[in-house]
């Protein structure tokens, strides 16, 4: 394909990425409205889990539906992919995108963040995906078939003290899209149908990102390695960095941290726990370092939060530099 050709269905498949997101999250609130749900149902549980599905079949399709060695590799790359995308590049997005948008925030940089919340995900985050990657160095296959088994035990009652300690309240919604197209009553009818549209469109757009990249990648040289432990993975986490910073934009910071901590927690027991269960689950050197990081990185933001009682924008961008730490450990390898 032409070069120019190329990147600029790049930039369009970029674009209907950006279109969806922006879809999703006005639909998603009012989801949320209509069952009288909070930022934790919206953020941890609705909106990260529904951004999630599209690249967690990647390697539930690769493990369970192919089964070859290469396809299972792809698929313990992901799982593994997730957490470190999201507890780096995401958190990092969200840094840049508070400053960006300072000027038209009221709350200029600082952050109004239910700090009870993400520190919750965060810990489950960090427990559960200790618990993931412990069970690559455990001979013993009965124990990892209970641990596995576990994982999803964990992220069951997650889902249930999520639901529980949930606090809905009311603010000023955009209009649903959908309803301002048609001029019709946002109805729960009409609220789904917006939210199925824009999964598909975020599918759509994030597959063929992935494909237009694939082929920019060859055409620049990129070595294969890093196209898979690193660009592909950049491009399969956009729907969640993306929400984030709309999110940021209209000043719902709970929901922006909420949408990438419920994922980490969401992507440390359910992928994790298939990858245990269907696969020998012998972890690389590269993906334990991978693993470190994500957890290095919750856990000092976590601590971060628990001294200053608060969220600083700029710790968030520590992300960045935990994300280049991991890219100048690949290159040496």
């Amino acid at each position: 394909m032409d070069p120019i050709m190329t990147f600029g269905l790049l930039i369009v498949s970029l674009f209907i990425i950006l279109l969806s997101c922006e879809f999703f999250t006005n639909g998603i609130e009012w989801f949320g409205r209509r069952l009288h749900a909070g930022d934790g149902v919206i953020g941890s549980l609705l909106s990260a889990v529904g951004t999630c599905l599209p690249e967690t079949m990647i390697p539930i399709i690769a493990i369970l539906f192919v089964g070859e060695k290469g396809a299972v590799d792809i698929g313990i790359g992901a799982i593994a992919g997730a957490p470190f995308m999201l507890g780096t590049l995401a958190f990092f997005i969200t840094g840049v995108s508070v400053f960006a948008f300072s000027l038209i925030r009221r709350t200029g940089s600082k952050m109004d963040v239910d700090l009870k919340l993400i520190e919750r995900d965060l810990r489950y985050f960090i427990l559960a995906y200790m618990m993931g990657i412990g069970c690559s160095f455990v001979e013993e296959r009965p124990l990892k078939i209970a641990a596995g088994i576990f994982l999803v035990i964990v992220y069951a009652y997650y889902v249930y003290i999520t639901v529980r300690e949930d606090e809905a309240y009311y603010c000023r919604l955009h209009s649903l899209y959908i309803s301002k197209c048609t001029g019709t009553r946002p109805s729960l009818a009409a609220i789904c149908v917006q939210l199925m549209v824009a999964l598909a469109g975020i599918v759509l757009g994030t597959s063929l990102f992935v494909d237009y990249l694939q082929e920019a990648a060859q055409m620049l040289h990129v070595r294969a390695l890093v196209l898979s432990l690193i660009l592909t993975p950049v491009a399969t986490e956009l729907p969640e960095k993306f929400n984030s910073s709309i999110w940021v934009k209209r000043e719902r910071d709970t929901l922006a941290l909420a949408n990438i901590s419920g994922a980490m927690v969401f992507q440390s027991c359910i992928p994790v726990a298939i990858g245990i269960l269907f696969t020998p689950w012998k972890l690389g050197e590269i993906t334990l370092f991978s693993a470190v990081i994500a957890i290095t990185s919750a856990t000092v933001y976590l601590l971060s939060m628990r001294r200053s009682g608060k969220v600083n924008p700029a710790m968030l961008l520590l992300g960045g530099v935990l994300y280049g730490v991991f890219i100048a450990f690949l290159s040496v390898q």
